[in-house]
């Protein structure tokens, strides 16, 4: 039995035939015959596809079961019971309407309507008397006025059922104490499934009630009406006196004083009592109008109503909210190789200005917070472990625990200060994820997120670096990984993606290729077996690259071979066997070859960004260096160089096939551009671009970590072997990090972190100078946290730039029709409003949260959490009582535009908070938007 206001979020029925439909659904495959003693009964499997089950159940099917069909085997029912309990008592084989009794021993004069119709002399309790008003000028009573404070939405599930002698069955319940209507839901069965459903409607009401309409928050500084409706369900006319008591929730003090409000030309008595006269069978209400002070943390309220013998109240409690927040403006600052920039925080730096005005008087210092990060390109390193912990057994996972021992054991041994580095990794904080660093710094929790899995799971990858630098441990998994490959490779000489599998062609391409990678790294195979293990694998591909060919024409012999037919899998064999010229080809794989060589010079201008990079590789080996030039030629034209972000292409963005990978595209650019060209600067633009990514990014795959770190260790510069910190100067103040107090340098990466507390902020710290010496990149972030009331915040322009706009929505003989609401625009309840929220961001970021907030006076139309897709972008969108917050796992680079509406609640003059939104991988990129207040008319 639940509160049948639920069904107006999601409907809940029950549906139970399993004699005429005897078709039930599992998640699992199988059969079930004979089960419940009934012929063809079978369990189906509905899931569609991998990733989008099919769920037949919804949020209020405590039981988990799809009821499905109406079998009309009747049980003869009585429900006679109190609002403290229910009986149920079975009989024969018709249903008998449910009738619900009230108690004098319970709630004071609540009565319960049945499902039936009730005869008033039928009611226990109090009589209507005639005396049905009161004196205004006697002083109520309202202390010995019972008050309802038990106003959960359920009142049972899984009853407790009792039998007697006579197999009857009763339980019993206590029932919530909301003045509303109650759904009961009930499901018998015998033991041969002959079954029946009832479903039955109760409801709680008194003859005098109170239904306050209380917003479900409030907030300092917000002027709100609360109003009360003031039911009458007597024969007879109503008059009495209402109050509402204030107290403070945490102290239990009474404040109502403190919030009682008189606005200027109100006629309204600011009284926390008042008089009210209900007509028979009708209603009336009444209002209060409150200040809400910035000294109460909680309101618990009390609205109690009497008249003569008649009387109700309702207790609950309403959180207040502070209007003042702390808001965290961030300013990302990045420098390139030998270079000196000066970075400025201009609100910062323009704070000795706004502290002079009487409009920002509110505002308060809390933290500035410098972060340097010397050397990133050692977060590509940190990222090795995920390839050696990947939890599969499939073939390409077992290479990619290979590669990553290899590449590991060769950095270990290829440079002495790296292994040193390694080892001071392991008795510092450097091993937590970067969803976990910087907590005060966020805007929210990361354990209020949908992420804190991939937080822990990426800092346990981490931590596993100490094991995978571990030269005993590195010679161990290089030798089991090896063998496993060997055992696993079938006798055509290919793999299967997983064992007892098909071969699969490109899985074997993929290993092949990274063994080329290996060498091309100078990183030996640790056995002769493994060079055979190549050399087979090959004998498989070159027949698989040859036979492919052949099927141009194998159902039509006409085919035109001047056509187009370089697939991407022919193309991804010509750039593997490009690594092995050593390997003796065949003179029919050199022919073929030659005619794929025609089809790239022909062809290459309309292919993707990755297509073009593998064409312009294998026209360069092959010695087709026209072929190879145009191409970078083309490549470049088409990029983007800037300033932060490097060089790259805009096209280089996410899609369904391996070829449409940002990661691996742009590693596969970095080695064509160094293979073929070799210009440093180039190379270098291009390397800052995966790094800038790995800055917002957490590189999710295998094989985008194995060709990302390849390309940062074999091209352009040696970044790894710098050592120089970068040079800071903030506010005139020269920083040492060797000399910060509790603060110590993150061995390899560089990273440091200084704060200044609220009282050494100054306006000339906005200013940042960075000077880099040596190669490579380096990028910080400067952080300002102040408070400040949200009604007084700008709007922050960095990265991701946001602007929130209210609409008033109305509905029209030609249609819905908006206008934005301004100062002029006259609000007043029952209203709707569109909140239009414009987000741009100028890169691909992951983990992002934004967090509209609303005013304490509007109420959320849709309240369902959920995940949902707009224009190709996955969110996940959660209502909370006083925002809504919206969850990206990744926002592609580009403009959105996110709508919801809200109805106008309660009466005031109230803030209605900001917009925030912000990277949870990388803090500094922050946004929000201003802050504004809203004016709300009673009438």
């Amino acid at each position: 039995m639940y509160d049948a206001s639920l069904d107006q979020f999601k409907s809940h029925t029950w549906n139970f035939n399993p004699i005429n439909n005897p078709t039930f659904y599992s998640y699992n495959q199988g059969n079930a015959r004979q089960s419940f003693g009934i012929r063809n009964f079978r369990v189906y499997n509905t899931r569609r596809s991998l990733y989008y089950p099919q769920q037949y159940y919804d949020q209020f099917n405590w039981f988990g079961l799809d009821l499905r069909g109406s079998k009309r085997y009747s049980i003869k029912s009585a429900l006679r019971g109190r609002v403290a309990g229910v009986q149920i008592v079975e009989d024969e084989m018709e249903v008998e309407e449910i009738t619900m009794f009230n108690s004098e021993s319970d709630l004071d004069e609540v009565v319960t309507i049945g499902y039936g119709t009730q005869k008033k002399n039928d009611l226990v309790g109090n009589s209507i008397k005639d005396s049905t008003s009161i004196s205004l000028n006697e002083q109520p009573n309202f202390d010995n006025i019972k008050i309802r404070k038990n106003l959960q939405e359920t009142a049972f599930f899984f009853p407790q059922l009792k039998t007697d002698q006579a197999g009857n069955i009763s339980f019993s319940f206590t029932t919530p104490e909301a003045l509303t209507q109650w759904k009961l839901q009930l499901l018998a069965h015998t033991k041969t499934l002959e079954s029946t459903t009832k479903t039955l409607t109760t409801v709680t009401q008194k003859e005098l009630m109170v239904i306050p309409n209380a917003p479900r928050f409030l907030r300092e500084g917000d002027h709100i009406t609360i109003s009360s409706k003031i039911a009458n369900l007597t024969e007879k006319e109503l008059s009495g006196e209402v109050i509402l008591i204030l107290t403070d929730a945490i102290s239990g003090k009474d404040i109502s004083s403190k919030l009682f409000h008189k606005q200027a030309n109100s006629p309204l008595s600011e009284e926390p009592e008042k008089a009210f006269s209900a007509p028979a069978k009708g209603n009336t209400q009444v209002l209060w109008n409150l200040s809400i002070p910035e000294d109460v943390q909680a309101v618990q309220y009390k609205i109690i109503a009497k008249s003569g013998t008649f009387s109700d109240g309702e207790q609950n409690v309403l959180p207040v909210l502070s209007n003042r927040i702390l808001v965290t403006e961030t300013l990302p600052m990045w420098i390139r190789s030998n270079e000196t920039k000066t970075f400025t925080l201009d609100k910062l730096k323009n704070t000795s200005n706004a502290l002079s005005t009487s409009s920002s008087t509110t505002l308060k210092n809390h933290k500035l917070t410098l972060e340097m990060t010397s050397n990133p390109a050692w977060y590509a390193v940190q990222a090795l472990p995920y390839l050696m912990e990947y939890p599969y057994e499939c073939n390409e996972q077992t290479f990619s625990k290979y590669y990553a021992n290899a590449l590991a054991s060769h950095i270990a041994n290829s440079n002495p200060r790296i292994q040193d580095v390694f080892n001071q990794w392991k008795s510092q904080d450097v091993l937590i994820s970067n969803l976990e660093k910087n907590e005060e710094l966020k805007s929210i929790l990361i354990q209020e997120t949908p992420w804190l899995r991939d937080a822990q799971s990426e800092t346990e990858q981490k931590k596993r670096i100490a094991l995978l630098f571990d030269l005993n441990k590195m010679n161990s998994e290089l030798q089991s990984a090896m063998r496993k490959l060997e055992n696993n490779q079938m006798t055509s000489g290919g793999w299967a993606w997983f064992n007892g599998g098909r071969e699969n062609r490109y899985i074997t391409q993929h290993i092949i290729t990274g063994f080329g990678h290996l060498n091309k790294l100078s990183v030996t195979l640790s056995a002769v077996e493994g060079s055979k293990m190549i050399e087979k694998a090959i004998e498989y591909l070159d027949a698989q690259f040859i036979k492919e060919y052949k099927d141009i024409r194998k159902y039509d012999v006409k085919t035109d071979l001047s056509k187009d037919h370089l697939s991407y899998t022919q193309l991804h064999y010509l750039y593997m066997r490009s690594f092995y010229s050593e390997i003796k080809k065949s003179k029919e794989v050199e022919t073929v070859m030659a005619y794929y060589q025609t089809q790239i010079q022909k062809y290459w201008l309309n292919r993707s960004l990755y297509s073009k990079g593998l064409m312009a590789l294998v026209s360069h080996r092959n010695k087709d260096s026209k072929t190879a030039s145009e191409i970078l030629k083309s490549l470049k034209e088409t990029s983007i160089t800037s300033e932060e972000l490097g060089m790259y292409w805009k096209s280089n963005t996410n899609s369904w096939y391996w070829y449409q990978a940002p990661i691996e595209t742009q590693s596969l650019l970095i080695e064509a551009f160094s293979e073929i060209e070799n210009e440093t600067e180039i190379i270098d633009n291009l390397k800052v671009w995966l790094l800038k990514n790995k800055q917002t990014n957490r590189w999710k795959t295998t094989k985008a970590t194995t060709e990302a770190v390849y390309a940062l260790l074999l091209q352009g510069s040696d970044w790894l072997s710098v050592t120089d910190m970068v040079d800071v100067v903030i506010g005139g103040q020269h920083i040492e990090p060797s000399k910060l107090e509790n603060e110590k340098i993150e061995s390899g990466t560089g990273y440091y972190k200084t704060v200044w507390n609220s009282q050494e902020i100054k306006p000339e710290m906005a200013d940042v100078t960075l000077t880099k010496k040596g190669k490579g990149i380096a990028w910080g972030s400067l952080n300002w946290q102040y408070f400040q009331d949200l009604d007084k915040i700008t709007t922050a322009e960095t990265p991701l730039k946001l602007s929130k706009k209210l609409f008033l929505k109305t509905n029209t003989d030609l249609g819905e029709e908006i206008s934005e609401i301004t100062e002029k625009t006259h609000l007043k309840i029952g209203d709707l409003i569109r909140v239009r929220i414009e987000l741009r961001s100028d890169r691909a970021m992951e983990f992002v949260h934004m967090k509209d907030m609303r005013a304490s006076g509007l109420e959320p139309i849709n309240v369902l959490s959920e995940y949902k897709w707009q224009d190709g972008l996955g969110y996940y969108e959660a209502t909370k009582d006083a925002s809504t917050n919206f969850f990206f796992d990744y926002l592609p680079k580009g403009v959105y535009v996110f709508e919801y509406d809200l109805r106008v609640n309660n009466a005031g003059h109230m803030s209605n908070g900001i917009t925030t939104i912000q990277s949870m991988y990388a803090p500094e990129y922050s946004s929000h938007s201003k802050g504004e207040r809203i004016n709300i008319e009673r009438f």
